[in-house]
């Protein structure tokens, strides 16, 4: 557990050492490369005060040539520093992508999909960034000291003028920062509210279309991007006037060095040739600055960005084991589970404890609000019990690593998502399917007649637009995904809710098959007819046990609805179960 534990921690330090390296060797790059850049006004300056003086031909081609071939290495080593960035980047997406998708979907189930799509903007977002240009600006400021150096060479007043040029740079770039973060934050926070809303709204396009509600809905996200806009368009102009004024600074400096130049020259202080040589090197020391203020918004998100994926990876990756568990066909026991939302002070599951062997059915009833769905995804290891636990077999179902349990469990949830694939891929679960599996898992399910009858059968494909599945449908295939390889705990959620006699005939005849190969089967349902199949009823009500035992005890005070009358003389005492083995 401590391996599973310290593994994304590891990963993040690592990717930060990898990193870090990275930012090094290519900051060591950028020293040549700002080096390689005093070639040109190096050579202006040779130019005018060796050729033109001594009108040497063979003087002009030598320095032609030595200037050629630093420019030539300077184009080497800036596609080598290149290379470099694109290399950090490719190495980020490839150690990242998969613990951040996994991390990113046990969020989801908390705080809904915007998390986990965040998450992969995130990823693609520090991807660019660090592909891009703007991660190189601030590695060649840092050897802005060179170009000064140079200046303060050829004459203190070059170098103070550089010095000056170079501060008034900076306060610009901090007022535009002053004048601009607080609303682009304001404005960035609006824009997500405004997706999400329409996110949000887009999931339930049907029911919007059929009650009118678009423009009621229409006025409210106009209203919201009304407003971001607004801040948009505030925070744009100023930084748009910042930008302006700063680079009609940068000019102004060139001009006053080439002026301090000629002035230079009239008081006999320095060459003819540093005049032009001067002015360049000022253009060069300032530029990067230029482009860093420009830039600088791109860091500050790629390092909220950064700050975003590594608090997912360390407080979401870390709670799963790593090291797959091979099948086994022990008991599912539930032992004082005890569970609360997140972020709420509300239980839902108040210290629920009961056993099911291999073989046999249990069906979970009670009203609405009892908590059986939240049971069945505690069961499934999709929740985290605050108190207690779900073992199968004595390991824990939340704890047990993804893969492997996949193999041992198969789940149809209350809505049933099917995922962009063909049907054979959505029944294999979206690995390679196994014609024979796939076609054992549709006939247990009496689904196998109904995809025959689609377009292209079982390679029909379930995000083609051409055509719908129906409610029932889907949820026909979703329970033959979840018989798919003959998992040893099924839990289904209400799996007849969409489903006509013919289809609850077969789902009965599916969980007969089930546990007649030794399957243990959750059945959750409100429809009492679908019960005649389960050994035992579990009751819940306000999420505790009401009754718990043989279906001929306790089928006879299901209503139609679903519903048990139970009168308080003859409540059970639930059954307290413990497990054996019980592995952390």
């Amino acid at each position: 557990m401590k391996a599973a534990a310290s593994a994304p921690d590891s990963l993040v330090r690592e990717l930060q050492r990898s990193f870090a390296g990275g930012l090094a060797y290519a900051a060591f790059l950028s020293l040549c490369v700002n080096l390689l850049l005093l070639t040109v006004p190096l050579f202006m300056m040779q130019v005018q005060e060796r050729v033109i003086v001594s009108r040497s031909l063979d003087t002009l081609t030598m320095l032609l040539v030595i200037a050629i071939g630093a420019l030539c290495l300077y184009g080497v080593i800036e596609f080598i520093r290149a290379l470099t960035f694109q290399a950090m980047a490719s190495i980020f997406a490839r150690r990242l992508n998969l613990p951040a998708l996994q991390a990113a979907v046990s969020t989801s189930l908390e705080q809904g999909s915007a998390g986990a799509t965040q998450a992969i903007r995130d990823l693609n977002d520090i991807r660019f960034f660090i592909a891009s240009s703007s991660i190189a600006t601030p590695l060649e400021a840092v050897w802005s000291p060179i170009f000064l150096a140079v200046l303060f060479a050829f004459h203190p007043i070059y170098g103070l003028v550089g010095v000056i040029s170079l501060i008034i740079l900076l306060l610009l770039g901090v007022i535009g920062d002053v004048l601009t973060r607080r609303i682009m934050k304001e404005a960035n926070e609006a824009g997500v509210d405004s997706v999400n809303d329409v996110g949000a709204s887009l999931r339930h396009a049907e029911t919007i279309e059929a009650m009118g509600m678009l423009p009621a809905l229409a006025r409210r996200w106009r209203g919201k991007q009304v407003a971001m806009i607004e801040l948009l368009d505030l925070a744009t102009r100023r930084a748009k006037f910042v930008s302006s004024l700063t680079r009609s600074t940068r000019m102004t400096m060139q001009l006053a060095t080439y002026a301090t130049g000629a002035t230079l020259i009239i008081k006999n202080e320095v060459t003819v040739g540093t005049l032009m040589a001067s002015s360049i090197l000022v253009a060069r020391l300032l530029a990067p600055w230029d482009s860093m203020i420009n830039d600088w918004r791109q860091w500050v998100l790629a390092a909220a960005a950064w700050k975003r994926v590594r608090e997912l990876l360390l407080t979401r990756s870390s709670q799963r084991q790593t090291i797959p568990t091979p099948k086994t066909e022990g008991d599912l026991v539930i032992d004082r589970a005890i569970y609360a939302a997140p972020g709420s002070e509300q239980t839902i599951i108040k210290g629920i404890s009961f056993s099911i062997s291999p073989g046999e059915v249990l069906g979970i009833v009670g009203p609405s609000g009892a908590g059986k769905s939240t049971l069945a995804r505690l069961l499934v290891g999709v929740l985290k019990p605050n108190a207690g636990g779900v073992y199968l077999d004595g390991h824990s179902t939340y704890l047990w690593e993804r893969g492997s349990f996949g193999d041992m469990v198969g789940y149809l949830p209350q809505s049933v998502s099917l995922l962009n694939g063909t049907i054979a891929e959505n029944i294999a679960r979206m690995r390679v399917p196994d014609p024979a599996a796939v076609l054992e898992a549709s006939r247990t399910a009496g689904v196998h007649e109904l995809i025959g009858r689609l377009p292209l059968g079982y390679d029909t494909n379930v995000n083609d637009g051409d055509f719908k599945l129906s409610g029932g449908q889907r949820q026909r295939i979703g329970l033959a995904r979840a018989l798919y390889a003959s998992p040893r705990l099924i839990v289904l959620d209400e799996p007849n809710a969409n489903l006509d006699a013919e289809g609850e005939q077969s789902l009965i005849r599916a969980i007969n098959a089930a546990r007649d190969s030794g399957a243990m089967v959750v059945l959750i349902a409100h429809r009492p007819s679908v019960m005649q199949v389960v050994d035992k009823i579990l009751v819940l009500r306000e999420g505790r046990i009401a009754q718990f035992g043989p279906r001929s005890a306790i089928a006879g005070m299901i209503t139609p609805s679903g519903l048990v009358e139970i009168e308080p003389a003859k409540q059970g005492k639930p059954i307290e179960a413990r497990p054996r083995e019980v592995s952390a």
